[in-house]
């Protein structure tokens, strides 16, 4: 496995970012490879964590507003990059990221640093990731805030996915800052939309970004099919406190709420959002509204 390593100084001039970088140094279960993941660890060390998982293409700047009111309230804000984004390492070839590969690091990095009474916030990508660690290590996590994700089972796909598989597989150039930047209700700034494509200095470093939406096991002979049923049946009898905060402007995952809403024990007589306002990316169009909300639910207990 080849693993490109997107130099500091790309990240030199982002502002908004004022994370010192930790990071995690892994072992790839197939190729035996070296990959270093890197991640925001903020607040005092001995509080339970609030875990904020990325999804595609973004990275942790995505929750660059979230962290400091997060840590003013007292808690430990962890928010890791995914393997192939932000400041962690990427594989070179398309052929290296699979679902499972992906869930694989995230777990060794989740016991590596040994996280317990998990506040868990996904979205997107990191919602298929990190409701696959929700069942695989029930005990860790205390309560889930589920935003605009899912945990398919290759029963289908929205037009809005069908629409952004097609494009993201078409596209000769993968215009991660446009795509963020489609992605939200607001018009992001030239400073930010330059942040989200800081990681990538050229194509070559975009292979995961390009091969995430292959990866959704959207019909019955995608990969990690099975996988993810069995993670259902975990979270079929997790009966933590569990909230979602979809946004009614996401044309991806409009309506995902309500399978977690009616599915999940923990999810039952909980206080739903649905974001006035929101796209795909709602940590940028509400973040005081969705901070709002992963507060609320740590103080309800």
């Amino acid at each position: 496995m080849q693993v490109l390593r997107t130099p500091d100084e790309a990240f030199a001039g982002i502002a908004d970012y004022p994370f010192a970088p930790h990071y995690c140094d892994l072992t790839d279960r197939v190729s035996g490879a070296a990959l270093r993941l890197h991640y925001i660890d903020e607040g005092p060390a001995d509080a339970a964590p609030i875990l904020l998982m990325h999804g595609e293409p973004s990275w942790s700047y995505l929750y660059r507003n979230f962290v400091g009111p997060l840590v003013a309230a007292g808690h430990r804000v962890i928010a890791p990059d995914l393997i192939g984004f932000g400041k962690s390492d990427k594989p070179a070839s398309r052929d290296d990221y699979t679902y499972e590969r992906h869930v694989g690091w995230m777990s060794d990095w989740l016991t590596a640093l040994d996280l317990k009474g998990i506040t868990l916030f996904c979205q997107d990508w990191g919602g298929l990731i990190g409701l696959r660690l929700v069942a695989a290590f029930p005990e860790r996590f205390a309560r889930l805030v589920i935003a605009n994700t899912g945990l398919p089972i290759g029963t289908g796909w929205s037009e809005g996915f069908a629409a952004w598989l097609a494009f993201s597989q078409k596209v000769e150039t993968f215009p991660v800052g446009f795509i963020v930047n489609g992605g939200t209700t607001r018009d992001l700034t030239s400073s930010e939309i330059a942040a989200y494509e800081a990681p990538f200095p050229n194509e070559g470093f975009k292979e995961g970004a390009r091969q995430f939406p292959t990866l959704v096991p959207i019909t019955p002979e995608h990969a990690s099919v099975a996988e993810n049923i069995a993670a259902w049946q975990v979270l079929a009898g997790f009966d933590k406190p569990v909230v979602t905060c979809f946004s009614d402007k996401d044309a991806v995952t409009h309506g995902g709420e309500r399978i977690f809403i009616e599915r999940v024990p923990g999810a039952k007589h909980q206080p739903h959002t649905i974001v006035k306002g929101g796209g795909h990316f709602l940590q940028e169009d509400a973040p005081d509204e969705v901070v709002a909300i992963i507060l609320d639910h740590i103080n309800r207990g």
